[in-house]
């Protein structure tokens, strides 16, 4: 091979590494995802909110001592309780899907990670199915300042979900009832119920818009439940909102 076929080739080698980083680095750095958006009306769209409860959502809750972050930072209590006003104020539908373990769900063989642990740390535990004794209050109960929202008749209390997804309840036929294809979701926490929800929903054939700051996530030294998140909604959901956008679009603004 001559001098100058060699500097040809070399030139040509140094073309393809250069084509190929970009090709594998310009994506990551400049592409942006499609925005869908989701329009609302009162007519077709709910909201759903996953475990506003005590156990997640206050200080005495068994879960704040690694929630208590994000929740504050994300200022996620008054978040949830402007959605739930908002909502009820201009008409819209609002759907609770809760979390509850009764005595026998104890006797499950085998769970998950977080599973166990929600197990041994009786979270959202009940007496029973078909008894409220001890509920007012405990860990599994609303938060005080939902309970006028919540407990006025007209919200929708689904059947409990017992891991994650609403897979195990009654939400999509609660929702389909009444004529609701698109639901804003918000909740407890990020990257369990909120997430498996919004995957269960999307697959069910809804749109849905989730309030980014309208919920929280456990962190641990090397785990942000609630980045892993963020991530996925920006993957999946049609639209990723923020409490404030979202409560002027509520308001038709």
């Amino acid at each position: 091979m001559t001098m100058e076929n060699l500097n040809n080739s070399r030139r040509a080698l140094a073309l393809a590494v250069a084509v190929a980083a970009t090709v594998l680095v310009a994506p990551r750095a400049e592409a942006q995802l499609p925005d869908p958006g989701m329009e609302v009306d009162t007519s077709r769209t709910a909201i759903v909110i996953t475990d506003p409860q005590n156990d997640f959502l206050s200080p005495d809750g068994v879960t704040w001592g690694v929630v208590g972050e994000s929740v504050t930072e994300n200022n996620t209590v008054e978040n949830i309780g402007r959605l739930i006003a908002t909502a009820k104020a201009q008409g819209y539908q609002v759907f609770v899907s809760p979390h509850y373990y009764y005595p026998t769900d104890h006797g499950w063989h085998f769970g998950g990670a977080l599973e166990v642990l929600m197990h041994n740390i009786g979270m959202f535990d009940r007496k029973g199915a078909l008894s409220l004794d001890g509920f007012e209050g405990s860990g599994a109960d609303w938060l005080d300042q939902y309970k006028p929202h919540l407990e006025d008749g007209e919200t929708v209390i689904t059947s409990p979900h017992k891991v994650y997804g609403p897979e195990s309840n009654d939400l999509s036929l609660q929702l389909r009832k009444r004529g609701i294809d698109k639901v804003i979701l918000a909740g407890m926490s990020a990257n369990l119920c909120v997430e498996s929800h919004m995957r269960e929903l999307l697959e069910d054939g809804f749109e849905v818009a989730v309030v980014g700051d309208a919920t929280a996530a456990a962190k641990l030294p090397d785990l942000d439940g609630y980045a892993a998140a963020m991530a996925n909604f920006r993957f999946m959901a049609n639209a990723l909102w923020d409490t404030d956008t979202t409560v002027a679009l509520l308001e038709g603004r």
